[in-house]
């Protein structure tokens, strides 16, 4: 796969982060644009292992040594198809996922490990500059009705699966925005929520519906629930925090992480915050 002395020629590099000085005037995306020619260098990197472990140590299984060899190969529409393959959301992952791929490179052993989770956010985001990434409309409806509960990475998903396969979906979200915990626990600084909305946009026109401000068992009990729809999906996340008894927990300040994170969010979002909140 790539380039079969890349591993040799090339060193191991990332995005670079943006100059502080700028950082420090707004809260957009901490790294810059990684250009296409340093794209396919670091997978030009990618060796033809017998068994790529990058495989098990991706969670989503992605067929990472494949788009590897199509992105050297300068075939970026066969890359993201391969990419969408086991990837919904490879703009989210490609900026946020801790990468044990890399961990799991064979190339790390002994070198530096292929650049892989910078490659993926290339493909993705040339994919939509390009006009690539479109609606999938199902053939055919098969008249069911979904409802899933908690629009996070989970519950989008899902729904984008099921929608395609015909099914009528809905997302119930008991915030005021999409995104669960990619709209309020990512700062921005990491994934801007631009990224979110734009994939919004497609499961809109894939024919998802979104409902907010929705507390299911709340506004919709149970009983509602399973007689308005003929499946429910659970995907409310887990956003219960653990109150550690650890020294200086009780001082003035000190914050559980999701509290700060979201109240955070809401105020880049432009949100105004009274002191209540």
């Amino acid at each position: 796969m790539g380039k079969t002395t890349g591993f040799l020629e090339y060193p191991r590099e990332t995005p670079q982060r943006r100059p502080v000085i700028e950082r420090v005037n707004d809260w957009f995306e901490v790294y810059q644009d990684f250009p296409k020619t340093k794209a396919r260098e670091q997978a030009a990197r990618c060796m033809d292992c017998g068994v790529p472990f990058c495989h098990t140590g991706c969670p989503l299984n992605n067929f990472i040594p494949d788009w590897n060899d199509m992105v050297w190969k300068d075939r970026w529409r066969e890359a993201i198809r391969t990419l969408h393959a086991t990837n919904n959301f490879p703009e989210f992952t490609g900026r946020i996922c801790p990468a044990p791929c890399e961990a799991a490179c064979v190339l790390g052993i002994n070198e530096p490990a292929v650049s892989i989770k910078p490659i993926e956010q290339k493909i993705i985001d040339h994919a939509f500059a390009e006009g690539w990434v479109s609606p999938e409309r199902p053939r055919r409806k098969t008249g069911k009705k979904i409802a899933i509960v908690g629009s996070g990475p989970a519950g989008l998903a899902a729904a984008q699966q099921l929608a395609r396969v015909g099914h009528s979906v809905t997302v119930l979200e008991r915030h005021d925005r999409i995104g669960g915990l990619l709209r309020y626990g990512i700062p921005d600084f990491k994934m801007e929520k631009p990224i979110i909305d734009r994939r919004l946009q497609q499961m809109i026109a894939e024919g998802v519906q979104f409902r907010t401000n929705v507390h299911a068992g709340v506004d919709l009990s149970g009983e509602e629930l399973r007689r308005d729809y003929d499946a429910v999906l659970l995907a409310t996340g887990a956003e219960k925090a653990r109150d550690l008894e650890i020294p200086g927990r009780e001082l003035k300040g000190i914050h559980f992480a999701m509290d700060y994170l979201t109240q955070q969010n809401r105020r880049v979002a432009g949100d105004r915050i009274s002191s209540a909140d």
